[in-house]
């Protein structure tokens, strides 16, 4: 069996690879050869964290069976340690042996990125090039790195819960891209005049306006997992054409959509569509260039299965 560590884990998950993964994955997902049932839960009253049950197939030429289990304990970022712990059991779907244990906070970030960046390469107009980037922290990096795989990034805006915090992750990441990182102090100014917008903080309340949003602009939005917590508010939903990883868990579990549905401003059937429906070509995605597209994902099993499969096959 392999086993490989958070950093062994990363360095064998390449963001550009696993973008084109995650769409090979979400192909498969279309063709019907993908099966993983809702996730589940396990929050204790009074407990500090969360646990979450991921088990998921995934067929084709090699099939193979995965189980995540994920811890989520939002006050280790004050410890210097991720929210996100885990592990990935890949498993062969042809003799049910256990083939692998990946560390799971490294392919949940790499994983979720790369799903904004699929959606990106498929939904943003393609001259895109300013993006606003809300949030610090490790989804912030990895989105950071996959917007930039996908549009010809020319200057990227970051805001933080502090500018101070902002200014860190500049310095952290400047390094990293030829093009500038700016901080800056609010989501407002971050965000008019940008054609890339991605929300990846914890907020429970909005932190992006829709009337902040030029026309043509592409919004990302990952925080949000909760149907009562929200990152975008309702004239964003209602500004945009929407679509998303998964109709049934997004209509479960994100406050993004599910906040607006409760208040009678927006309607489940305005979900334009899933990701594999985009990937497969079932459903056109941006029809002109003017309009405000919007992406909500809350995370899939088979993205975790598919990343795993990918990570034991490199030599």
């Amino acid at each position: 069996m392999l086993i490989l560590n958070y950093h062994e884990t990363a360095a064998r998950l390449p963001m550009l690879a696993c973008i084109d993964v995650m769409e090979q994955a979400f192909r498969l997902l279309a063709e019907g050869q993908v099966y993983h049932p809702p996730r589940q839960w396990i929050d204790p009253a009074g407990a500090l964290g969360s646990l979450l049950l991921m088990p998921s197939y995934l067929g084709g030429a090699e099939p193979v069976y995965g189980l995540k289990t994920l811890t989520i304990f939002h006050q280790n970022t004050a410890m210097g340690l991720e929210a996100h712990q885990g592990a990935v059991l890949l498993f062969s779907g042809k003799t049910g042996e256990l083939l692998a244990l990946f560390d799971a906070s490294a392919i949940t970030a790499i994983r979720t990125a790369a799903v904004s960046g699929l959606a990106t390469r498929l939904l943003a107009n393609p001259t895109a090039s300013v993006c606003a980037l809300l949030g610090g922290g490790v989804q912030a990096r990895t989105h950071l790195a996959a917007m930039a795989c996908v549009r010809p990034l020319s200057e990227v805006r970051i805001v933080s819960r502090s500018l101070e915090n902002a200014q860190k992750f500049v310095e952290t990441e400047q390094s990293k891209y030829d093009f500038p990182l700016l901080a800056l102090p609010s989501a407002e100014s971050a965000v008019r005049s940008a054609d890339l917008v991605v929300t990846t903080t914890t907020s429970h309340t909005p932190v992006l306006h829709g009337e902040w949003l030029q026309a043509g602009t592409h919004v990302v939005a990952i925080g949000a997992y909760r149907p009562t917590t929200r990152e975008v508010d309702t004239a964003t939903i209602q500004r945009a054409r929407v679509f998303v990883d998964s109709r049934q868990q997004c209509l479960q579990e994100a406050g993004d959509l599910a906040i607006p549905i409760q208040e009678g401003a927006f309607s489940a059937d305005g979900i334009v569509a899933e990701l594999s429906e985009l990937v497969s070509g079932q459903v056109m995605g941006r029809t002109d260039a003017s309009q405000i597209t919007f992406f909500k994902s809350v995370g899939l099993p088979v993205e975790d299965l598919a990343a795993a499969q990918y990570i034991y096959n490199q030599p």
